[in-house]
Protein backbone atom coordinates (compact mmCIF):
# COMPACT_ATOMS: atom_id res chain seq x y z
CA UNK A 1 0.00 0.00 0.00
CA UNK A 2 1.41 3.79 -0.67
CA UNK A 3 3.00 5.47 2.37
CA UNK A 4 0.49 8.62 1.36
CA UNK A 5 -2.30 5.93 1.45
CA UNK A 6 -1.47 4.58 5.06
CA UNK A 7 -0.08 7.84 6.37
CA UNK A 8 -4.41 8.87 6.48
CA UNK A 9 -4.84 5.61 8.51
CA UNK A 10 -2.47 7.45 11.02
CA UNK A 11 -4.65 11.09 11.51
CA UNK A 12 -5.87 12.24 14.85
CA UNK A 13 -9.60 13.14 14.14
CA UNK A 14 -12.28 14.31 16.50
CA UNK A 15 -13.63 10.48 17.91
CA UNK A 16 -9.80 9.47 17.91
CA UNK A 17 -8.57 11.92 19.77
CA UNK A 18 -5.58 10.22 20.77
CA UNK A 19 -3.79 13.37 21.86
CA UNK A 20 -5.92 13.46 25.67
CA UNK A 21 -3.94 13.18 28.45
CA UNK A 22 -6.24 9.71 29.73
CA UNK A 23 -5.13 8.06 26.19
CA UNK A 24 -1.61 9.31 26.98
CA UNK A 25 -1.08 7.74 30.25
CA UNK A 26 -3.34 4.90 29.75
CA UNK A 27 -1.05 4.74 26.27
CA UNK A 28 2.54 4.58 28.47
CA UNK A 29 1.08 1.95 31.02
CA UNK A 30 0.42 -0.64 27.78
CA UNK A 31 2.99 0.43 25.51
CA UNK A 32 5.62 0.65 28.67
CA UNK A 33 7.97 -1.83 27.02
CA UNK A 34 7.15 -2.41 23.45
CA UNK A 35 7.21 0.63 21.95
CA UNK A 36 9.39 -0.89 19.09
CA UNK A 37 7.40 -4.20 18.83
CA UNK A 38 4.40 -3.09 16.57
CA UNK A 39 2.22 -6.57 16.62
CA UNK A 40 2.93 -6.74 20.72
CA UNK A 41 1.69 -3.04 21.15
CA UNK A 42 -1.45 -3.99 18.72
CA UNK A 43 -1.98 -7.60 20.76
CA UNK A 44 -2.00 -5.36 24.00
CA UNK A 45 -4.22 -2.92 22.84
CA UNK A 46 -6.86 -5.04 21.42
CA UNK A 47 -7.04 -7.02 24.62
CA UNK A 48 -7.20 -4.31 26.51
CA UNK A 49 -10.18 -2.65 24.36
CA UNK A 50 -11.41 -6.14 24.29
CA UNK A 51 -12.37 -6.73 28.12
CA UNK A 52 -11.50 -3.65 29.85
CA UNK A 53 -14.25 -1.90 28.29
CA UNK A 54 -17.56 -3.05 28.59
CA UNK A 55 -19.78 -3.34 25.60
CA UNK A 56 -22.58 -0.43 26.51
CA UNK A 57 -25.48 -3.54 25.93
CA UNK A 58 -24.21 -6.37 27.83
CA UNK A 59 -23.66 -4.09 30.89
CA UNK A 60 -27.28 -2.26 29.84
CA UNK A 61 -25.06 1.29 29.97
CA UNK A 62 -26.68 4.22 31.50
CA UNK A 63 -23.82 6.39 29.36
CA UNK A 64 -23.67 6.29 25.74
CA UNK A 65 -19.96 7.21 24.29
CA UNK A 66 -18.81 8.11 21.03
CA UNK A 67 -15.14 10.29 21.07
CA UNK A 68 -12.06 7.38 21.98
CA UNK A 69 -10.91 9.46 25.05
CA UNK A 70 -14.96 8.85 26.84
CA UNK A 71 -14.60 5.48 26.37
CA UNK A 72 -11.73 4.91 28.14
CA UNK A 73 -13.09 7.64 30.45
CA UNK A 74 -16.49 5.57 31.40
CA UNK A 75 -15.25 2.21 30.35
CA UNK A 76 -17.58 1.12 27.83
CA UNK A 77 -18.70 1.68 24.49
CA UNK A 78 -20.70 -0.24 21.49
CA UNK A 79 -18.78 -2.22 19.14
CA UNK A 80 -18.21 1.63 17.15
CA UNK A 81 -17.33 3.73 20.18
CA UNK A 82 -14.52 0.58 21.52
CA UNK A 83 -13.22 0.75 17.85
CA UNK A 84 -12.36 4.18 18.09
CA UNK A 85 -10.41 3.54 21.10
CA UNK A 86 -8.57 0.62 20.05
CA UNK A 87 -7.59 2.83 16.65
CA UNK A 88 -6.81 5.95 18.70
CA UNK A 89 -4.33 3.51 21.01
CA UNK A 90 -2.87 2.01 17.79
CA UNK A 91 -2.58 5.38 15.79
CA UNK A 92 -0.78 6.82 18.35
CA UNK A 93 1.90 4.09 18.61
CA UNK A 94 2.49 4.70 14.48
CA UNK A 95 0.06 1.70 13.45
CA UNK A 96 -2.24 2.67 10.63
CA UNK A 97 -5.89 1.03 12.04
CA UNK A 98 -9.21 1.50 9.83
CA UNK A 99 -12.74 0.46 10.41
CA UNK A 100 -14.71 -2.29 9.02
CA UNK A 101 -18.33 -2.68 8.69
CA UNK A 102 -20.96 -5.71 8.87
CA UNK A 103 -24.76 -5.31 8.13
CA UNK A 104 -26.48 -8.11 10.29
CA UNK A 105 -29.26 -9.35 11.78
CA UNK A 106 -30.65 -8.52 15.56
CA UNK A 107 -31.74 -11.78 16.05
CA UNK A 108 -31.12 -15.69 14.46
CA UNK A 109 -33.24 -14.36 11.62
CA UNK A 110 -34.11 -11.17 10.06
CA UNK A 111 -37.54 -10.76 11.93
CA UNK A 112 -36.15 -7.95 14.09
CA UNK A 113 -34.34 -5.87 11.50
CA UNK A 114 -30.63 -5.27 11.12
CA UNK A 115 -27.59 -3.83 13.10
CA UNK A 116 -24.44 -2.22 11.83
CA UNK A 117 -21.29 -3.62 13.13
CA UNK A 118 -17.98 -2.00 13.48
CA UNK A 119 -14.73 -3.59 14.03
CA UNK A 120 -10.96 -2.24 13.59
CA UNK A 121 -8.00 -3.18 11.00
CA UNK A 122 -4.66 -2.70 11.64
CA UNK A 123 -1.61 -2.55 8.94
CA UNK A 124 0.91 -5.24 10.76
CA UNK A 125 3.85 -6.88 8.84
CA UNK A 126 2.76 -5.33 5.09
CA UNK A 127 -0.71 -6.97 5.48
CA UNK A 128 -4.11 -5.58 6.85
CA UNK A 129 -4.86 -7.58 10.15
CA UNK A 130 -8.73 -7.41 11.36
CA UNK A 131 -9.38 -6.76 15.00
CA UNK A 132 -12.44 -7.44 16.53
CA UNK A 133 -12.64 -5.96 19.75
CA UNK A 134 -16.56 -6.30 20.50
CA UNK A 135 -15.78 -7.85 23.85
CA UNK A 136 -16.69 -11.94 24.43
CA UNK A 137 -19.46 -13.16 25.61
CA UNK A 138 -21.82 -16.26 25.41
CA UNK A 139 -21.70 -17.35 20.95
CA UNK A 140 -19.31 -14.58 20.53
CA UNK A 141 -15.49 -14.71 20.98
CA UNK A 142 -12.35 -13.12 19.47
CA UNK A 143 -9.04 -13.36 19.60
CA UNK A 144 -5.53 -11.58 18.04
CA UNK A 145 -4.75 -13.12 15.23
CA UNK A 146 -2.01 -12.37 12.73
CA UNK A 147 -2.74 -15.03 10.05
CA UNK A 148 -7.00 -15.60 10.07
CA UNK A 149 -9.70 -13.16 10.55
CA UNK A 150 -10.84 -12.98 13.99
CA UNK A 151 -14.08 -11.12 13.89
CA UNK A 152 -17.21 -11.56 16.13
CA UNK A 153 -19.84 -12.27 13.79
CA UNK A 154 -19.91 -14.21 10.35
CA UNK A 155 -22.32 -12.87 8.00
CA UNK A 156 -24.70 -15.63 6.54
CA UNK A 157 -25.77 -14.93 3.10
CA UNK A 158 -29.25 -16.49 3.36
CA UNK A 159 -30.50 -13.47 5.88
CA UNK A 160 -28.68 -10.92 3.69
CA UNK A 161 -26.24 -9.86 5.81
CA UNK A 162 -23.02 -8.85 4.25
CA UNK A 163 -18.98 -7.81 4.62
CA UNK A 164 -19.11 -3.80 3.65
CA UNK A 165 -15.93 -3.82 1.11
CA UNK A 166 -12.56 -1.80 2.19
CA UNK A 167 -11.47 -0.25 5.00
CA UNK A 168 -12.04 3.16 5.59
CA UNK A 169 -10.05 5.16 7.54
CA UNK A 170 -12.74 7.52 9.67
CA UNK A 171 -15.33 6.09 11.60
CA UNK A 172 -19.03 6.63 10.32
CA UNK A 173 -20.15 10.12 10.59
CA UNK A 174 -23.71 8.94 10.61
CA UNK A 175 -23.14 6.57 13.44
CA UNK A 176 -21.43 9.36 15.79
CA UNK A 177 -24.07 11.60 15.44
CA UNK A 178 -26.42 9.25 16.33
CA UNK A 179 -24.35 7.86 19.39
CA UNK A 180 -23.32 11.71 20.36
CA UNK A 181 -27.19 12.40 20.30
CA UNK A 182 -28.68 9.32 22.11
CA UNK A 183 -29.45 9.88 25.66
CA UNK A 184 -29.86 6.02 26.36
CA UNK A 185 -29.71 2.83 24.75
CA UNK A 186 -33.49 2.49 23.92
CA UNK A 187 -32.43 5.75 21.74
CA UNK A 188 -30.31 3.66 19.79
CA UNK A 189 -32.83 -0.12 19.40
CA UNK A 190 -34.91 1.09 16.88
CA UNK A 191 -33.95 5.11 15.67
CA UNK A 192 -36.57 6.22 13.51
CA UNK A 193 -33.98 8.16 11.16
CA UNK A 194 -32.12 5.44 10.04
CA UNK A 195 -32.73 1.48 8.51
CA UNK A 196 -29.95 0.28 10.18
CA UNK A 197 -30.28 0.03 14.14
CA UNK A 198 -27.22 0.36 15.65
CA UNK A 199 -25.66 -1.82 18.29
Amino acid sequence: MKEIELKEFLEEEKYIDYSSINITRMSEILFEDCENDKVECTRRAFRYVRDHIKHSFDINATIITSKASDVLRYGTGLCHAKANLLAAFLRRQGIPTGFCYQYLTLEEDASKGYFLHCYNAAYLEGKWVSLDARGNKENVETHFSLDEPEIAYVPRVEFGEYNFPGIYKSPHMGVMKLLEEAENLEDLSYHKRTLITIL
